[in-house]
């Protein structure tokens, strides 16, 4: 059972947390950091507030443009997933003197079918006009987790943001995955804490994050819109922002000890993997299993 130990946090919502990475094109493996063309992570709601229904974009994934409508999906009868895609190919380090420095994501596909997130995890061979046959590698499977969206208020200036946290199940610390190279490159650790921020898509971002082009945006219902008055962001409340294909968010780390910082205690199971089971054939698990490049 889940605990909370503060009256400063509310649970928005629980579900499932899987990281891939891909290797840069015409690279049939990674080695390091360097090799690392793409960072996805893969959001798979299962509670959320007092509710088990979500609101989402209307209508099938199509990607080359931002989300609108609204439908509502029963995530307790349908698996609801969101792709991410983040900017800079990692995740912010907690341990850097940084510690503050955003990093920008977006939702590139928000479904309710499971084949249209093995598909784009899946390799391909393409043409160009430059430089001839291509080859995109498929991704690696780099962890998999439980996480939490968060409403915590600070106690000092009483302002209300929004945690993204989450707890790795797998790779294990022990074993042969005990070393974790590709997770510790990409700062993927076995816990970590978030600060979410939810971009306003009517305005424009500053130079350093100028975000997708207007096409990609999304049209958020008006009840979502709202929230951001004339901000430039606002956080991640309610979380059904993700839900739009589209949504760009900054991350700033905030913390690698969940309890420590939020006084809450996230409990995971590692008795098996969802990943494998979903998306083993599609994707390399020896990066989730064994802590090693491939």
């Amino acid at each position: 059972m889940e605990q909370v130990n503060t009256p400063d946090v509310q649970i928005q919502e629980k579900g499932e947390i899987y990281f891939f990475y891909r290797p840069k094109v015409e690279k049939e493996e990674a080695h390091s950091y360097d090799d690392v063309q793409r960072l996805y992570i893969v959001l798979r709601p299962e509670s959320g507030e007092k509710k088990s229904i979500e609101v989402k974009q209307q209508g099938s994934p199509d990607t080359s443009q931002g989300g609108r409508g609204a439908e509502e999906v029963n995530i307790e009868k349908e698996q609801l997933m969101r792709f991410i895609v983040m900017g800079q190919k990692s995740l912010p380090d907690p341990t850097s003197k940084k510690k503050g420095r955003p990093y920008w994501g977006f939702v590139e596909m928000v479904t309710t079918d499971i084949q249209d997130i093995k598909d784009a995890l899946k390799g391909a061979e393409y043409e160009t006009k430059t430089r001839g046959h291509r080859h995109k590698p498929p991704a690696r499977a780099l962890g998999e987790g439980v996480y939490r969206i968060l409403r915590h208020q600070h106690r000092k200036d009483k302002k209300m943001h929004t945690h993204l946290i989450y707890k790795l199940e797998f790779p294990s610390t022990e074993g042969e995955a005990a070393e974790q190279q590709p997770q510790e490159a990409l700062n993927v650790a076995k816990e970590a804490s978030f600060l979410l921020q939810i971009k306003n898509p009517t305005q424009k971002g500053r130079n350093e994050f100028r975000g997708l082009k207007r096409k990609r945006k999304p049209v958020f219902p008006k009840h979502l819109q709202e929230r951001f008055g004339k901000l430039g962001y606002h956080a991640a409340d309610p979380p059904d922002f993700l839900n739009y294909q589209g949504c760009e968010f900054l991350l700033i780390s905030a913390s690698d000890n969940i309890h420590e910082e939020l006084g809450v205690d996230v409990h995971e199971d590692s008795s098996c993997s969802d990943l494998i089971n979903t998306f083993g054939a599609e994707t390399s698990t020896d990066a989730l299993l064994k802590g090693i490049w491939v």
